[in-house]
């Protein structure tokens, strides 16, 4: 049987654009398990399985239900021990701890100022309300003050990614020859991105969109198919 997963959707219901999704969607890929995607709102919060933090992503494997993207990583390589590793190991685990702190506190704290008012064009009315409230209550400005001098702040950020940068130009992906769940924490900001808006966040020549390509092209084109803009 499947797994099921719950996953932001916009207005599309192909349309699957949460960075924390993402990262539960390569996971699985990684782990080449059957999973059943069901599209979920923000404002749809009674229609999650229990228990829930009323977010997403939510897993339901058999009668286990599993949420927060962390948690569902750490599930999958308990549960499936013999199929590829997310992980490689503790020390793998405890890297990828620092990967995830890296793209919560810069990368994806960079881009939501980039691209926040194209995710409120891309949901629908209901949401459309509940999502401009809540993020600009945490903003502490309009959505459109958020994102008006994006193209000035366009430098710094591809300035911030230097790390990552810096790591990819010398190996295939951020966990060296093959992708592990490093990989797919940073990726799921960008897919994020790439799933509600066609504003370039990278050069064409930056290593980071290479790297960004390769990611896309795992899994049959996985996260490629999905719809999104560019390629």
């Amino acid at each position: 049987m499947p797994i099921t997963m719950y996953d932001l959707a916009g207005v599309e219901a192909d349309r699957r654009f949460s960075p924390f999704c993402w990262r539960a969607r390569m996971a699985l890929a990684h782990k080449g398990l059957a999973v059943e995607t069901v599209p979920w709102r923000f404002t749809e919060k009674d229609k999650l399985p229990t228990p829930n933090a009323g977010r997403v992503p939510v897993i339901v494997d058999g009668d286990t239900v599993v949420h927060d993207s962390s948690a569902i990583a750490d599930y999958l390589e308990t549960r499936y021990p013999d199929r590829p590793s997310l992980f490689g190991g503790e020390i793998g685990r405890a890297l990828a701890r620092f990967v995830q702190n890296w793209t919560e506190t810069v990368l994806q704290t960079g881009l939501i100022r980039l691209v926040v008012l194209d995710i409120w064009k891309h949901v629908g009315p209901a949401d459309q309300q509940y999502f401009r409230e809540s993020r600009e209550a945490r903003l502490g400005i309009t959505l459109e003050e958020a994102v008006a001098d994006r193209e000035s702040r366009l430098p710094a950020f591809r300035a911030s990614l230097d790390p990552l940068r810096r790591t990819v130009e010398r190996q295939d992906f951020v966990s060296g020859k093959a992708p592990a769940y490093a990989d797919y924490i940073v990726f799921g900001a960008f897919q994020w991105a790439r799933s509600i808006s066609d504003f370039a966040l990278l050069a064409a020549d930056d290593p980071v969109n290479a790297w960004r390509g390769r990611m896309l092209d795992l899994y049959g084109g996985l996260a490629r198919q999905t719809r999104a803009y560019g390629g």
